[in-house]
């Protein structure tokens, strides 16, 4: 009796410890799983801003200068391809973090249902004992009703050690089941984060150097032309002319060396005949003294 007592004081201890770690499971892994879950749907929720994002760059690209509009379009490509990997990320976690977690829903489930078995053969177990105690005690001298008596206790108490028995195989693999699942949980769930924030980086680097590339000078000469139309053709035609060939130079030169000479030409012949004009007026005066004399 004292040593049948004694496996009732043990298998109950046993009973509390396994309740308490398969408790301490639902309540936590449920915990993680609304969390993950949430932090799953936020990562949505901002690939969806995000691709609302994209189409106002685009939409807004479509109306700014060449060099902005091609940047602009150019990260919007980037930053819409880095969506492409967040979805992934999404789909990756939801499968190897919040599906493992769910399935200890189930898991913890038939734990219970071990342990409920278990509970009831010790309750039979100790119910027969207090049943073979009252029996001796009303009827000490009947060792047929106390033998039959024993005989029961002794099936529950057999019954009790099995199940007890089994429910300790069960949560040894309960329990090296469960570290084993939180460390991959948890080890997916740092690979998928890495991954994708690799990707990220050099998703985003990409989109600043196209940023980086937009020419600022020749936007604001396009802009300045579509203000000043006219003003910005003669600067053009200065700009050109000032950026001519030494060829072209040199036949400039040339036009420019033979009008100067048609000119002194000109000027020449004109003072030649002005020369002219003087020699004939002073013939004439002198004629016209001789007259007189």
């Amino acid at each position: 009796m004292l040593m049948l007592g004694r496996g009732l004081d043990s298998r109950d201890n046993q009973t509390r410890q396994v309740r308490e770690a398969v408790s301490n499971v639902e309540k936590h892994f449920g915990e993680l799983c609304q969390i993950f879950a949430a932090y799953i749907r936020k990562t949505a929720r901002l690939r969806d801003k995000a691709d609302l994002l994209v189409n106002e760059i685009h939409a807004y690209a479509a109306t700014e200068t060449p060099n902005l509009k091609l940047g602009l379009k150019n990260f919007a490509n980037e930053f819409s391809k880095l969506q492409d990997y967040r979805q992934a990320e999404v789909e990756r976690l939801e499968a190897k973090v919040v599906e493992p977690l769910k399935c200890y829903g189930t898991i913890v489930k038939l734990k219970r249902e071990d342990l409920k078995a278990t509970l009831t053969a010790k309750n039979r177990e100790a119910k027969q004992l207090s049943q073979l105690e009252r029996t001796r005690q009303r009827n000490p001298s009947d060792r047929h009703v106390i033998s039959q008596a024993e005989s029961e206790l002794q099936r529950a108490s057999l019954d009790a050690t099995r199940t007890s028995q089994q429910l300790e195989e069960t949560i040894d693999n309960f329990e090296k089941q469960k570290i084993k699942d939180i460390k991959n949980i948890f080890s997916e769930f740092i690979t998928i984060e890495m991954l994708f924030h690799g990707k990220a980086l050099e998703i985003y680097t990409t989109a600043f150097q196209n940023i980086q590339n937009i020419d600022e000078n020749e936007d604001l000469e396009v802009f300045r032309s579509s203000l000043y139309p006219q003003d910005h053709q003669t600067r053009l035609d200065i700009v050109r002319a000032n950026s001519k060939s030494p060829l072209q130079r040199t036949g400039s030169a040339k036009s420019c060396a033979g009008i100067v000479q048609i000119s002194r030409n000109r000027l020449k012949k004109e003072e030649e005949e002005e020369d002219d004009d003087d020699y004939e007026d002073e013939d004439d005066e002198l004629e016209t003294t001789k007259e007189e004399r």
